[in-house]
């Protein structure tokens, strides 16, 4: 019998509820765990903790190798803010933390990326470049100018024409005259402008305009970006122009000709150690030779161009008086006769 009584009072256990007093904790189960810990410190992976603050040159290359490097739009675009920031704000006579030969290379390919804000903020940080470091580095930012002027999206080709335009303003004498800038830079013109003349006869042809198109206001826009350009290559220069009106020098003739280069590797034209140029990459030093290339292959389509958008009127056709009048100036003194054999 007091088995079964010691039975029956630990089966009715089970269903009884425990009564808890004020002030007392409720008693823990019989599989409880306890996880509570102490520490002393906290370790976090990749935090380096150092007493000096990095200097401004080691975070300026920093932030350079996030703005060409990084995959994140985002991150690209603060990055280069960053650096226009440091530039903008520093002493006109402090020197760039990193020689304008870095920096080049490695934002320049910024040019073609896909993200708009990335490539507004790249010509707000290029305009801040001193202009006398870019002529020496035309022909390579050329390079991804004329990619950018001949891509399928219609945005990084305007953004393109900005490039070329703060080319101009910086160093009009080195783009039209380095390897490739005349005619490699107007054949990429034609191909963007559906400007292109057809083989084997004298017609005209669009063909390309099936591609680009001229949508809103960009057709008048690329018109007097070619007007510049072609005013920077087929016009003489301010300086020989005042000489010229002058007569001051009178009895010299020519005389910058015959005085010492201002331009570094003056005679790169002659390619005495490089590899053979064709007609696209050769340097047009002289004014005279970009006139005969420029008759010879490409004043045709212009001309039809030209009188193409003039039909349009309106903005188009504004742009297309301006540039028909830096034609007829930059030709004017022109004479059709090959000299060159």
């Amino acid at each position: 019998m007091g088995s079964s009584a010691r039975k029956k009072k630990e089966k009715k256990k089970d269903f009884q509820k425990a009564k808890l007093k004020v002030g007392k904790t409720k008693a823990k189960p019989d599989n409880f765990t306890d996880t509570s810990f102490k520490a002393k410190s906290i370790v976090v992976n990749q935090q380096s903790l150092t007493t000096s603050a990095p200097s401004s040159s080691s975070q300026f290359a920093h932030y350079l190798s996030l703005a060409s490097s990084s995959r994140s739009d985002t991150q690209r675009r603060d990055a280069l803010s960053y650096l226009t920031t440091q530039i903008s704000s520093a002493p006109v006579n402090r020197p760039l933390p990193l020689p304008t030969s870095i920096l080049l290379p490695k934002l320049l390919p910024l040019i073609l990326d896909g993200s708009s804000s990335v490539r507004t903020q790249l010509l707000k940080f290029l305009r801040l470049l001193p202009a006398s470091d870019i002529g020496d580095r035309a022909e390579s930012a050329l390079l991804y100018t004329r990619a950018g002027m001949t891509h399928l999206a219609a945005e990084i080709r305007t953004d393109a024409l900005a490039t070329l335009e703060w080319l101009l303003e910086v160093a009009k004498e080195d783009v039209v005259s380095c390897p490739g800038g005349w005619v490699k830079t107007l054949k990429s013109f034609m191909s963007m402008m559906g400007w292109a003349s057809s083989s084997g006869s004298s017609k005209w042809t669009s063909a390309s305009k099936v591609s680009f198109g001229k949508a809103g206001k960009t057709f008048p826009r690329q018109l007097l970006v070619l007007a510049q350009f072609l005013k920077a290559g087929l016009m003489e220069s301010e300086e020989i122009r005042e000489v010229k009106i002058g007569g001051g020098l009178f009895p010299l003739v020519d005389m910058e000709r015959h005085m010492i280069p201002t331009r570094s590797n003056a005679f790169a034209h002659l390619n005495l150690f490089g590899s053979s140029r064709d007609e696209e990459g050769e340097m047009y030093i002289d004014r005279e030779d970009r006139q005969r290339v420029f008759q010879k292959l490409f004043l045709p389509a212009v001309e039809v161009g030209m009188a193409n958008a003039k039909k349009e009127g309106g903005e188009a056709g504004r742009a297309a008086a301006i540039l028909a009048k830096v034609l007829k100036e930059g030709m004017a003194d022109y004479s059709d006769v090959d000299d060159t054999q």
